[in-house]
């Protein structure tokens, strides 16, 4: 596992900005309880209800959008399941910032390099506002953008803590449920959008790579 762990770290390093401020890969750490969570980690995030990781793969809608499918994954351990926390552009947010409530961010598929995406496509199954992954590292839009919000007194984001992921565009709240594919992601369940608060749209950070806070970040 923490050869992993390691391995992760190396692939982030190579991959991220060379003017970010980041200096050292042996500097990311995988995640600790209560650890606070930065701008440029690489985590997996679990829907507190179903324990499943919102998932994403090279599998296109075969309605709606079209794009790349956003699911929910029963295991643990698929490296499909690891999202980049993303500042928006235009914003002095950078690597190793703390991500504080009520901050505008953009998730990452790691291993595709396409943004968590909504619309107002239906999703597959309940007809819900479609989540699916779009653009690349040169191509992200509006669409990609999605408010933390912390439940309770929390002011920065941290490891185990319970949060909502808001739509900017749809006001959508990113939602999952245990209905799941029979077909194409036989066994995983829909992700989508709905805009009610309900105890489904509650999730988690969970495993990762947390890339070390920013001193000046944390005041």
């Amino acid at each position: 596992m923490a050869l992993g762990f390691f391995c992760l770290a190396i692939f982030l390093f190579l991959s991220l900005d060379p003017d970010s401020g980041y200096t050292s890969a042996s500097a990311a750490a995988s995640g600790k309880e209560g650890v606070e969570i930065t701008y440029g980690s690489a985590i997996k995030l679990m829907h507190e209800k179903t324990k499943f990781r919102l998932h994403s793969h090279d599998v296109p809608y075969g309605s709606g959008s079209g794009q790349q499918s956003v699911t929910g994954f029963p295991g643990v351990t698929d490296s499909n399941s690891y999202w980049i926390v993303k500042p928006v552009p235009g914003t002095t947010e950078k690597q190793g910032d703390a991500v504080k409530s009520g901050a505008t961010i953009r998730l990452q598929h790691m291993k595709t390099r396409k943004w968590l995406h909504s619309h107002l496509h239906a999703s597959p199954i309940s007809g819900n506002l479609e989540v699916s992954c779009f653009g690349d590292d040169s191509n992200s839009d509006t669409g990609d953008h999605w408010k933390l919000l912390i439940e309770g007194s929390g002011k920065t984001w941290k490891q185990d803590q319970r949060v909502r992921l808001q739509h900017i565009d749809t006001s959508g709240y990113l939602h999952s449920h245990d209905k799941k594919y029979q077909r194409i992601a036989g066994g995983q369940q829909e992700v989508c959008g709905i805009r009610e608060k309900k105890a489904d749209n509650i999730w988690l950070a969970a495993e990762g790579v947390y890339l070390p806070i920013n001193e000046s970040s944390s005041k």
